[in-house]
């Protein structure tokens, strides 16, 4: 006999939202935000949060159910919350850290799970887009599914200077020094608020976050390695990689498995450490910023069981 719960899980259309906050040191202003998510009505679940303090950032998954009514999704209002959270607390021009960012609210990036299909967690994309731009007032830029031309999350990067550090230490420190953006925003003004930034939201499928930390305070290594074991530079297909400053002595090798079924965690490792070894240098066991899509799905049922509960 089917329980209610396998029932739910057989049927139900899932997204998932991963939200880049670009601060982990104000306790403060994470509250806010964190307050944002549980007051957005029900339905959306925080399953997962991943801080990094060297690079000064903080990553939310969130999952909610893509309902049929005329209703927004509960995301929907769930990220808007967050990110006027995000927005009022946090100075994007006093922020600093050793990973690249674009803005207050770096990243926010939709996945569909269970039986949901990318064309479902687009269209929520395009409306996140549009709330932040519209009603927050932040440039707000697509990719992915959700952009009109597909877009990638790279090229966009790329074209708004994100991989490029802009302070000594392998720092990237406070908002640009023009105002200028160098491509229209697809939702919001033309020119971002110093204090704000502008904010990426995409759709794709499902992406693993895999960080592999080699024993050295040589960045310019890990940039090599990194370049080595990407797509763009020639290594692994499907693999996104920079290498980054990550304090103590160690620097990571910061990676974005865009296929991870076609290449996984394992294959990232193994290239890591005999291009390191080329240099002389030694790694670490690498880890996912993330939980599997999987477990990720029995967080939230497991939580939206409590809740009826």
């Amino acid at each position: 006999m089917m329980t209610s719960t396998t029932m739910a899980r057989s049927t139900t259309l899932l997204a998932c939202c991963k939200l880049y906050i670009s601060e982990s040191r104000n306790d403060a202003a994470l509250r806010a935000i964190e307050q944002a998510a549980r007051g957005g009505g029900g339905g959306a679940v925080v399953v997962n949060r991943f801080t990094d303090d060297a690079y000064n950032r903080v990553g939310y998954t969130l999952v909610a159910p893509l309902t049929p009514s005329p209703a927004p999704p509960p995301l929907r209002h769930a990220v808007l919350g967050m990110v006027r959270a995000a927005l009022e607390a946090i100075d994007f021009g006093a922020h600093a850290g050793t990973h690249p960012r674009l803005g207050a609210v770096d990243h926010i990036c939709f996945h569909p799970l269970a039986h949901a299909s990318l064309r479902h967690v687009a269209d929520l994309t395009g409306a996140v887009a549009a709330d932040i731009g519209d009603e927050l007032q932040v440039p707000t830029f697509l990719y992915g599914a959700a952009h009109r031309e597909g877009r990638t999350l790279a090229s966009i990067r790329r074209q708004l200077g994100y991989f490029k550090p802009n302070s000594s230490g392998d720092q990237w420190r406070g908002a640009p020094e023009t105002d200028a953006l160098p491509v229209a925003p697809d939702a919001g003004p033309e020119r971002p608020p110093r204090s704000k930034g502008v904010v990426v939201v995409g759709a794709t499928s499902w992406v693993d976050n895999y960080n592999v930390p080699v024993h050295t305070g040589d960045v310019e290594a890990a940039r090599r390695i990194a370049r080595a074991v990407s797509e763009r530079g020639g290594g692994l297909p499907s693999v996104q990689a920079m290498g980054l400053a990550h304090g103590g002595g160690v620097v990571e090798v910061a990676c974005n498995l865009l296929d991870p079924a076609r290449v996984g965690a394992e294959q990232v490792q193994g290239m890591v450490e005999r291009l390191a070894a080329g240099e002389g240098l030694s790694v670490g066991k690498g880890y996912f910023t993330d939980f599997s899509q999987d477990k990720i799905v029995d967080l939230y049922f497991r939580s939206a069981a409590n809740t009826e509960g």
